[in-house]
């Protein structure tokens, strides 16, 4: 007798399709996060000035703090839900999802509470100034009030993908953004509430999307069951969870290291050359966005493709998982060239965006755009790496890949190298750790198309002998 149960779209429809439908809404959705923070710089840059600028740059490390736990359950609980359902168990699936739904509203809740209650010695460790701190912490407090929403749509987001609706989760954060593009110059120049006016803003445009996506979840979600059972999460999911969303645990682990020791760095060795310490923390706070919004094309796509490669790899179609990986390896170099000739053809005209600044300020920062990014050619393609391997339930090797940019290359030169160059060491650092980083990422890259090659081959050799 014929089946009559229909095959998941992940497994048959045109790979091409499937990357544009998942990854643009992924691709959006990410970039509007990171333009919650852009905004509040282009605003605080034009309207309040370069120490409040780098007071952002101060506060930064907790969205990389809040985005990593988010990851860890989103990222993890999607890969683990799309593999259990390749393999046609739903109930499994289910069970995966509702505990990753638990674990990002609890831990957005404890992140949430322990910031804003040792916010002081927080910012401390993250490399304030008594300058900075007089807009630093008024805008942190509520950064830290807002980041439970933030955590809970950052990782729902994710599970909305994964349940099969990109563009709502694309809508979600879309909300957030509109809210927070018309609040920040009502809050910032009719309320005349200064750099707590752009927190504010951001803060309530953060739990708007978190309701959104609270809505699809319990009103319009489509194969994915979430129930009361979320607040129980079961620990024995726990463990596979955390093993497949770890790569992007410690991804934006290493970017809030990095972001401290790069700080604290800026300080000591900035107050020793001509630019002093506000410069060189302003400059690179607007560089590190500037990174965020390329980073959001690549990580979307990457992560736009991670059902694709989750469903298939289950189900042991190899072949669509290899054409996968190709396809979405060369969408995001075109998108990496894009942003290469950007950054080193007008970097004055985007660096001005973030407001003006005397001559010492712009040679600073386009010098810095310039070398510091100039790897920006080839970066896209760690998150890609890092991200398939997670999807395909290899997690220690994406947990390296995603480790050796930041932790084993570019934290040790930050600390090495302005000891023999001083603060020009902290702008060559970067490029020299995308270099070597690039190596390896291309070693893992090679590696693993021939392996599905060589799994695609005895997938048709088992269907040959079973045909004879």
């Amino acid at each position: 007798m014929k089946s009559t149960i229909k095959e998941n779209p992940l497994g048959t429809e045109p790979i091409t399709k499937l990357i544009l439908k998942f990854a643009i809404p992924s691709v959006l959705a990410l970039v509007v996060n990171a333009i919650y923070n852009i905004v509040d710089q282009i605003y605080i840059g034009h309207f309040i000035g370069t120490t409040a600028m780098a007071a952002t740059n101060v506060a930064f490390p907790l969205t990389p703090i809040g985005t990593a736990i988010a990851l860890l359950f989103g990222i993890g609980g999607s890969s683990n839900y799309n593999l259990a359902l390749g393999r046609k168990e739903k109930n499994i699936a289910n069970d995966i999802a509702n505990t990753s739904f638990g674990m990002l509203v609890y831990l957005g809740l404890i992140l949430g509470i322990l910031a804003f209650v040792f916010e002081i010695p927080m910012l401390n460790f993250f490399g304030t100034t008594p300058e900075i701190n007089v807009y630093a912490i008024p805008y942190t407090r509520l950064i830290a009030l807002g980041l439970p929403f933030f955590v809970f749509s950052t990782g729902a987001a994710t599970l909305c993908r994964a349940d099969g609706s990109p563009n709502f989760a694309m809508v979600a954060m879309l909300v957030g953004a509109i809210f927070n593009f018309i609040g920040n110059p009502i809050f910032l120049l009719v309320f005349n509430m200064g750099i707590t006016g752009i927190a504010l803003s951001t803060m309530i445009g953060q739990i708007l999307s978190a309701l959104v996506l609270l809505y699809y979840f319990i009103y319009k979600r489509k194969n994915m069951d979430i129930n009361l059972t979320c607040l129980r999460p079961l620990m024995k999911y726990q463990r596979a969870i955390i093993g497949l969303g770890i790569a992007s645990f410690f991804n934006q682990s290493a970017l809030t290291v990095v972001q401290i020791v790069m700080n604290n760095s800026l300080v000591y060795w900035g107050s020793q050359s001509i630019y002093g310490s506000e410069i060189p923390i302003a400059v690179v706070g607007a560089v590190s966005k500037l990174n965020v919004i390329f980073m959001a094309f690549a990580i979307g796509i990457a992560q736009g493709s991670q059902p694709i490669y989750g469903y298939n790899y289950g189900a042991k179609k190899f072949d669509r998982v290899e054409e996968t990986l190709r396809k979405a390896v060369i969408s995001v170099l075109i998108i990496s060239f894009i942003f290469f000739a950007l950054f080193q053809l007008i970097p004055r005209q985007i660096i001005t965006i973030f407001g003006q600044g005397d001559e010492l300020y712009f040679s600073f920062a386009i010098r810095f755009l310039r070398i510091y990014m100039f790897l920006t050619l080839v970066n896209g393609l760690l998150p890609v790496c890092a991200n398939f391997y997670t999807s395909i339930g290899k997690a220690i090797i994406g947990l390296w890949v995603s480790l050796t940019r930041q932790i084993i290359f570019l934290v040790p030169l930050i600390l090495i190298l302005p000891r023999f160059f001083n603060i020009d060491g902290l702008i060559y650092a970067g490029v020299i750790a995308d270099f070597m980083a690039f190596l390896l990422t291309v070693y893992f890259l090679v590696r693993e198309w021939r392996l599905l090659r060589h799994l695609q081959q005895e997938v048709n050799n088992e269907k040959i002998i079973l045909n004879n």
